[in-house]
């Protein structure tokens, strides 16, 4: 009887969630400019840029061309926007289902389902020209591999269908680094390969946590996160291996791109206190408290990867 009644509020949740798509609801909304930045996730784009510039510095040595860092932002905001909105235009059926997302413009019906396709693709568009006009071909190339992998690969294919969806949809947000770093050199070497296993071994202890914390908004949604799949305890143990691995990987840069004392610091005092953080989350865990402030984790992974980026960008002047 009792999960005859979950599946009836499930399916009425899912009834209500159509009519909201179709029908916006009657608040205050947004103006149309804002609305469609609301679609291109500014937040997202701009953890994005954060690993972009300072890989830039490290390829140069120094300071790269400026007119290149511009244009390579520009391209590179142009693409993360284009990738998200199409994102938005394909989970909006989902998005209407869970808190932290049933106000995007594309799931309260604000922006039409026509005009976010039109958008997103437009603007993906522009970014591959942008890049290949103005930087060069290897970088256009690459933006045009992260946003078809990010909306194919990711929001398509895995999102829906697997437990570690984040895991290789985390593919798509560590591009940057090896756009940023084309841009400058024209060419890949080991040294952004290593920057991007780094981002790629962040993703999954950087949005488990929250997907920890959102675990009843993905359950209602469908859409089979590892914490909606496992217990917290395993949760909390793949993130402590992920997090081992990625600081072991950030450590690797050291050698192989003959790092100064700031970086390697950096890399080393980061890394164990972020080890430090994966570790006490998983002791709230074998507590069984009821508040396990996964968030923490969360908001202290955003810092880690701008500050370990930052001492990338900075190391070269004090080689």
């Amino acid at each position: 009887m009792v999960s005859s009644a979950r599946r009836a509020l499930a399916l009425g949740a899912g009834r209500l969630a159509v009519v909201s798509v179709a029908t916006p609801p009657e608040v205050k909304p947004l103006s149309t400019w804002r609305a469609y930045l609301a679609l291109t996730k500014p937040r997202i784009i701009e953890l994005l840029l954060v690993t972009t510039i300072p890989t830039m510095f490290m390829a140069a040595g120094g300071f790269p061309d400026l007119a290149t860092v511009c244009w390579t932002l520009a391209g590179g905001t142009l693409a993360a926007g284009g990738a998200n909105v199409l994102n938005c235009y394909i989970d909006r059926d989902i998005d209407a289902l869970m808190h932290r997302t049933m106000h995007r413009p594309s799931a309260t019906g604000q922006i039409s389902g026509r005009h976010t396709i039109i958008f997103g693709i437009v603007l993906s568009i522009l970014s591959v020209g942008l890049l290949q006009l103005t930087v060069n071909t290897l970088s256009a190339e690459l933006a045009a591999l992260a946003i078809a992998f990010y909306v194919f690969g990711y929001t398509l294919l895995l999102k829906r269908r697997t437990s570690q969806n984040i895991v290789w949809g985390g593919v798509a947000g560590c591009m940057p680094v090896l756009i940023g770093w084309s841009a400058v050199r024209n060419s890949l070497s080991w040294e952004p390969v290593i920057l991007f296993l780094i981002v790629f071994f962040w993703t999954p202890p950087h949005y488990w946590p929250l997907s920890l914390r959102y675990k009843e908004d993905y359950a209602r949604a469908g859409v089979p996160m590892l914490p909606v799949q496992e217990e917290p305890l395993t949760v909390t143990r793949h993130i402590i291996i992920y997090s081992w691995v990625m600081v072991i990987t950030s450590w690797t840069l050291i050698p192989v791109a003959h790092t100064g004392w700031l970086y390697s610091a950096a890399s080393i005092v980061l890394g164990l206190a972020f080890v430090w953080e994966a570790y006490a989350l998983r002791i709230r865990v074998r507590k069984d408290l009821e508040d396990l402030q996964p968030m923490k984790l969360f908001h202290f992974s955003i810092s880690y990867l701008a500050l370990l980026f930052l001492a990338v960008g900075l190391d070269p002047f004090l080689h």
